[in-house]
């Protein structure tokens, strides 16, 4: 959320700046209801202030004997206007909340102007896409090839965008996110934390899901919970309401967890195979810093990221969204996309944003330093490091053999314990 003291100093030049990412701030409503609030607080005190003012000289005239009633009868006119005007200001407050959270962040500087994905500007490049002397395939046909990708049983029990992984494909599933976990454990020293799969619509406000998402949302009917669409929220809402101690800074967070997403919007695409579900894993990377350290947590977070497809030599490229293109939480967000033999095509595997203080005004996380008494609001860095059920696929297209078995990458040997996948266990 937007601090209302940068609309109420600086309204056009947050206007114009949202401007660049398509959304168009209704000035002219705050405008008007910050007028409103104006007047009304001024009210509000006012009346406090008679009322502080006839409550002494009750006091006074009791002491000296004097008759009070009259004085009773202006303080409990004084106490109904004040209860009036205070009810007025705090329904205005709530109607201001409200169109602030309807508010997306304001883009950093260096987030390129466009309208879509056709705008997103290379950053770099790392690896090559291999040549192969055989017709490449999808991660698809590969797992019905060997018989480990079940579409047909997972759609018996819940539906389209579900999948069943058997024997040696679940274990290399498995292997990927165990490999990903340690990585960023060991080499970039994040913490490991368990987090609830479940949240309260207070959590998801707080990292910027709602409203703006809601109908992306699995809701549990008769209960005040979702289930998460990304760890981000489960590790974000940790420090809800918290002052940290700013010299502890950074707080760095990984968490593996399922999500889930209904994909509201994205109907007719990658309706098959591991692409795109209703249910995957990933691991999630977040950081929590001050001001000074955020745009430097951010580069080094996504290169974190791009430290796992290195590690598994698979080829990407980093792009930098484009306003149009930028989730509305975040100020800035780098794309990670892996090359796909099977389509020909990079493909998304990870997005890293820096959200600047916008979840942090909402969650109430605070920093305070030993030079300042007065707390201050902490920034937030998040990503994915990685996609599990993506990284499985770039595994499997990226190293596929022309008799239809998958190398397994060096570093997954020791998790997976072999170094072909050809099994056929279903």
């Amino acid at each position: 959320m937007l601090d209302a003291k940068l609309l109420r100093n600086h309204l056009d030049e947050v206007a114009s700046s949202l401007s660049r990412r398509g959304f168009v701030l209704d000035s002219e409503a705050f405008t008007l209801m910050e007028g409103q609030r104006k007047t009304l607080q001024k009210e509000v005190e006012s009346l406090q202030e008679e009322r502080n003012r006839v409550s002494k000289k009750i006091g006074v005239d009791k002491a000296a004997g004097v008759s009070t009633d009259s004085l009773y009868a202006e303080m409990k006119e004084v106490s109904l206007r004040l209860k009036t005007q205070d009810q007025l200001l705090g329904e205005l407050n709530e109607s201001m909340r409200e169109l602030l959270i309807s508010i997306p962040n304001v883009p950093d500087q260096s987030v390129p102007v466009g309208q879509d994905e056709s705008d997103n500007t290379l950053v770099r490049e790392w690896g090559k896409p291999k040549t192969y002397d055989f017709d490449v395939q999808d991660h698809l046909a590969i797992g019905l090839a060997t018989g480990l990708m079940d579409p047909e049983r997972a759609s018996k029990m819940s539906g389209a965008r579900f999948m069943v992984l058997w024997g040696q494909l679940a274990k290399l599933h498995r292997s990927i996110a165990q490999f990903m976990l340690d990585f960023h454990v060991k080499h970039h020293g994040y913490q490991e934390v368990m987090t609830p799969f479940l949240v309260n619509r207070e959590a998801l406000y707080g990292t910027g899901q709602l409203p703006k998402m809601d109908e992306d949302l699995f809701h549990i009917q008769g209960y005040d919970l979702s289930l998460i669409p990304t760890a981000e929220v489960s590790l974000t809402n940790l420090y809800q309401g918290e002052i940290l101690d700013h010299e502890t800074m950074p707080r760095k967070l990984v968490a593996l967890t399922p999500c889930f997403r209904s994909e509201a919007g994205s109907y007719g695409k990658d309706t098959k195979g591991l692409i795109r579900q209703h249910q995957f894993e990933k691991v999630e990377l977040v950081q929590i810093v001050s001001e000074a350290q955020a745009s430097e947590a951010h580069e080094q977070l996504t290169q974190h990221a791009e430290s796992i497809l290195q590690t598994l030599e698979l080829p990407y490229r980093v792009m930098n969204l484009c306003t149009g293109d930028l989730g509305f939480s975040a100020c800035k967000t780098y794309d990670l996309e892996v090359w796909l033999p099977g389509q020909n095509a990079y493909r998304e595997i990870s997005s890293c944003s820096h959200f600047s203080d916008f979840q942090a005004r909402r969650l109430q996380l605070r920093l305070r330093s030993q030079e300042s008494k007065k707390p201050v609001l902490a920034h937030t860095v998040n990503g994915s490091g990685l996609a599990v059920g993506r990284t499985l696929v770039a595994v499997l297209e990226n190293n596929q053999q022309k008799d239809g078995s998958v190398q397994i990458p060096d570093a997954l040997v020791p998790y997976f314990g072999a170094e072909i996948l050809t099994a056929c266990e279903s």
